[in-house]
């Protein structure tokens, strides 16, 4: 099956879709560099065949809130491949050594188990606090992920450390939202079930896409459960999938999708699901006429809203899912709204411009600073996209905007709605994996992407991060920490702890 981000081109017929010369060499600049430091790398590796070698590469700093962090790593043999340019996987210890002076680093932080893709978890962190750390194997300092070389850091908040070939590297803390803690929700999206190989790019010969190691569990479904495990043991309260569900619309996959997210909890109360352009079947017809999409509608009924979008209120928080293809097409195009779901979208609003409100939809409303090439089926209609914004700037109670299909991490303040943050996730299904936690307090909310921990959906990750030649790490993670976590103030003072009883239509 395709992947969702490169699908929207439709095996080269709509010419209109790709993206001009200046975008191609925008995006080219953007990545040269990363591609030489790559290939520099891969000779540094090839020159290597000690069997006691060890190569320690692609550290990350994926998740920091105000008292933790969450830093992953790859462990490998230098001089071998995996027939993918990747160095087959050594098996070690790793732990990080870590303090508030970068030449006293007297804390350490170790894993139970020897790995080759490694996850440290520190725990023990002051909020406002700089830290510096090194991520060590075997004695083997961890090198980074070469994203600072596309105005991005994969490691810390400032470039302290850059150029050491190890770190020490650094990060601050953020403060806390302001507030007491009322309630957590995982965010998610891009599920894929069905889909065989990741990175695909419809009607080209390549990039080569990446399929499952023989043996394994198909990776839309492993990752897809480990998720819903991590939401659940990070204490998420309720879970939103926002849409991609599975990989071509059928049953089967949507109802695999149904029992792996029955295990979140219960439709509708739990967790709630609204659909991608990969969701809609292609025995099915698709429009705003109520029709269609049987199988998504059996699989994860809306309501009595509309065909695919509704709003719940869960203890004063509003939850509004849109359904961003409501249209005639074959998924490979803009995201578009029926003009029945726009007017109902917009009476939603009016109704209670000021309630704390929640709006998640597949399509991003705009799709700034990509490495890669954008083009119009990366969004919804632009139109659309702008009724939309004005919407939210007479609803001063709109505060998050959750969208997926661009399968990357980017946080992205809406001009002309600056109390709303648009927050795309990257995809369940691949690298990096996982979901983002929305933590709401009473003064402010959270946001922290969490990869997902089990340690097949961590081989898995690491496999999947060779999508786009290997050049996809630059876009999915997100190119510096606060795209994938951050801490917005917002007065939310009117949403209560959820009972089970506090979900009504």
């Amino acid at each position: 099956m395709r992947c969702c981000f490169s699908a929207h081109l439709p095996a080269l017929a709509a010419l209109s879709a790709f993206p001009g010369p200046c975008e191609v060499l925008r995006s080219g600049a953007r990545l040269a560099p990363a591609l030489l430091r790559s290939a520099s790398a891969a000779v540094q590796r090839a020159r290597s065949h000690h069997p006691d070698a060890l190569a320690a590469v692609n550290l990350e700093l994926v998740t920091l809130t105000e008292d933790r962090a969450v830093i992953t790593w790859y462990t490998g043999i230098p001089g071998t491949n995996d027939g993918f340019g990747h160095p087959l996987p050594a098996i070690t210890e790793g732990e990080v050594v870590y303090g508030t002076h970068p030449t006293r680093l007297n804390r350490t932080a170790a894993e139970g188990v020897p790995t080759a893709h490694h996850q440290v978890e520190l725990t023990d962190l002051e909020p406002g606090q700089t830290y510096y750390y090194q991520a060590r194997s075997r004695g083997v300092a961890a090198t980074p992920t070469p994203l600072h070389l596309v105005r991005g850091n994969a490691v810390g908040t400032s470039t302290f450390g850059f150029g050491t070939g190890g770190g020490p590297y650094s990060f601050t803390t953020p403060q806390p939202p302001p507030g007491r803690h009322l309630l957590s929700v995982a965010l998610c999206n891009d599920l894929h079930l069905g889909e065989t190989t990741a990175g695909l790019v419809g009607g080209l010969p390549l990039p080569r896409g990446v399929s499952q190691q023989p043996g394994r569990a198909p990776y839309p479904e492993l990752m897809s459960r480990a998720l819903v495990e991590e939401a659940r043991r990070r204490g998420a309260d309720l879970l939103l999938a926002g849409g991609d569900i599975s990989a071509g619309g059928s049953a089967h996959d949507l109802g695999e999708a149904r029992r792996i997210l029955d295990g979140f909890g219960t439709h509708g109360r739990d967790y709630f699901v609204v659909r991608g352009n990969h969701d809609r079947s292609r025995n099915d017809s698709w429009g705003n006429d109520g029709c269609g999409d049987s199988a998504f509608r059996t699989a994860f009924p809306a309501g009595g809203d509309g065909p695919g979008y509704f709003a719940r209120d869960l203890g004063g928080l509003r939850i509004i899912g849109l359904d961003t293809y409501d249209k005639p097409g074959n998924g490979a195009d803009a995201g578009g709204l029926g003009p029945e779901q726009l007017a109902w979208f917009r009476a939603r609003l009016r109704e209670a411009p000021d309630q704390p409100t929640l709006v998640f939809g597949h399509h991003p409303l705009t799709v700034r600073d990509s490495v890669f090439p954008v083009t119009r089926g990366h969004c919804l209609e632009r139109r659309q996209a702008r009724a939309v914004v004005d919407a939210y700037a007479s609803a001063p109670g709109v505060f998050l905007h959750h969208a997926g299909h661009t399968h990357r991490n980017k946080r992205t303040v809406l001009v002309r709605a600056p109390h709303v943050t648009q927050q795309e996730v990257a995809a369940a299904k691949e690298y990096p994996g996982g979901f983002t936690l929305l933590r709401i307090h009473s003064g402010g909310y959270a946001l922290n992407h969490y990869k997902a921990g089990d340690a097949a959906a961590r081989q898995w990750s690491e496999r999947s991060r060779r999508v786009a030649a290997g050049l996809w790490p630059h876009h999915a993670l997100g190119r510096s920490v606060t795209d994938r976590n951050s801490v917005t103030a917002h007065d939310l003072s009117g949403v209560t702890r959820l009972s089970p009883a506090a979900c009504t239509s």
